[in-house]
């Protein structure tokens, strides 16, 4: 494991700040295909069931938000219309009903995330008939087993709301704030005041949540130095339990609601790359273990510990401790993994409909994993969560000469070694405290399928 000590070079960020995956899956979300379908899908269920049954992971996605904010690159619909919520639930009830007739009744679920969109556009009564529909299909686990979260915009819930949260079994919460600056917020869109969010911080810790997270954006527009870190100080006096800082990729072109930014508000070149230094340099002064991407979490937190004990993993909530999980995905876009492959619901809420309401699954694309791709996932896998790979470890897992198997890679790969970012031994390749910024561009170099210019990526730092 690398030291916790996360210098910032500016000159080899700078350097190595280039488009590239995430790898919140491998192969990519790019390469799924629309051969794969709906018995594809079913037959990788079929596989998952042979053996020691792994437990479930849902996600659920919420596509609806009251309102815009501009610098939003997710699947949304603007709406104020709650009779449409009530029509998207009835469907999703029909999509549990569907999955989980497939699963064996012995595997448990064990953790469940609603993203979106704003999951907290339903109301609380929506959201308790969503997990008693849950509860009906699948086999819960144990409480103490259980990580149950949801996303939460501080704008469309009350304290009491947040207990009334806790009380129907979520136990994790994770508010958007973004940004405190009120400049910054009002020219993306979102205005939502500290004491606001500091109210339902201090609620969901009264009502016994295991864990607070917060998200911040930096790289937005109107954004200064001096603002960030006065948003960085409130938000850490805020003591989440987790905090992750993304970077904002401002492309208009792609995502109309980013053309209602003004020009003449982006931040000058180089602010960004000033604004995350100054993430890093605060969040850990505070005491924030720096897990790896935008994450940082408390020393106590289970994130920090799984990174400490080497169980850290990854999947497409991000870094987790629960990715020994089959993930299955409902509602309209979501992705799954069961298996050996990966699996995308249809993108507009008619197909969804349309699917459901003549009794079929929603699936529109997927990928079955080859061997070759299973073992790059691994190996990739263990660089962003772990920071190393041990060859001899790894060459017995999988029968294979490392070096030889992944000549092209190492190669590929000195320059980062000579710029002093990873070493490779006879025993292992690691990434060195200057090169944990740049795990993904290490990671880069194992994916048989990257062209370099092509697809369109967030940029690596």
């Amino acid at each position: 494991m690398s030291s916790d000590v996360l210098p910032f070079q500016r000159a080899l960020v700078e350097k190595y700040d280039r488009p590239g995956p995430r790898y919140t899956s491998y192969p990519t979300a790019p390469h799924f295909h629309d051969g794969f379908g709906v018995a594809d899908y079913r037959q990788a269920v079929e596989r998952s069931q042979q053996g020691e049954p792994k437990p479930l992971s849902v996600y659920v996605h919420v596509p609806f938000c009251e309102s815009l904010c501009y610098y939003c690159a997710c699947s949304k619909i603007i709406t104020h219309n709650r009779e449409r919520a009530a029509e998207y639930l009835a469907l999703l009830k029909r999509e549990i009903a569907l999955q989980a007739a497939l699963f064996d009744e012995s595997r448990e679920l064990n953790q469940l995330h609603l993203g979106g969109g704003t999951p907290t556009f339903l109301s609380n009564d929506q959201l308790k008939g969503l997990i008693d529909a849950l509860a009906r299909h699948f086999r819960f686990a144990p409480e103490q087993r259980r990580e149950f979260s949801l996303e939460v915009d501080p704008r469309t819930v009350t304290p009491v709301q947040i207990h009334e949260l806790r009380e129907m079994g979520f136990n994790r919460l994770s508010f958007g704030v973004q940004d405190f600056d009120p400049l910054v917020q009002k020219a993306v869109n979102r205005v939502q005041s500290e004491a606001q969010v500091a109210a339902l911080v201090d609620a969901a810790r009264d009502a016994g949540f295991a864990s607070v997270s917060v998200d911040l954006i930096y790289g937005l527009p109107l954004q200064t130095r001096d603002s960030f870190d006065a948003t960085l100080a409130k938000v850490v006096a805020l003591r989440p339990d987790r905090i992750a800082a993304y970077s904002y990729a401002h492309l208009p072109s792609l995502f109309k609601a980013q053309r209602l930014i003004r020009d003449e508000d982006m931040p000058p070149p180089g602010r960004k790359l000033e604004l995350l230094e100054l993430t890093i340099e605060r969040l850990t002064q505070a005491g924030y273990v720096y897990i790896g991407m935008d994450h940082f979490a408390l020393p106590e937190d289970e994130l920090s510990r799984a990174r400490h004990d080497g169980t850290l993993q990854r999947n497409f909530q991000g870094y987790s401790t629960h990715a020994q999980c089959d993930m299955i995905g409902l509602g309209v876009t979501s992705i799954g993994k069961v298996g050996d492959a990966y699996s995308q619901n249809v993108k507009t809420t008619a197909e969804y409909a349309e699917h459901l309401e003549a009794g079929l699954l929603p699936v529109l694309r997927g990928y079955r994993l080859s061997e070759e791709d299973q073992l790059r996932a691994e190996l990739i896998t263990s660089l962003m969560c772990h920071g190393e790979v041990r060859f001899a470890e790894f060459e017995a897992r999988h029968a294979i000469d490392f070096r030889t198997h992944f000549a092209s890679a190492l190669d590929q790969l000195d320059e980062m070694q000579a710029d002093g970012l990873i070493e490779i031994k006879q025993q292992a390749l690691r990434v060195l405290p200057a090169g944990r910024l740049m795990m993904r561009n290490v990671a880069m170099a194992f994916d048989a399928y990257l062209v370099p210019g092509s697809g369109r990526f967030s940029r690596t730092v």
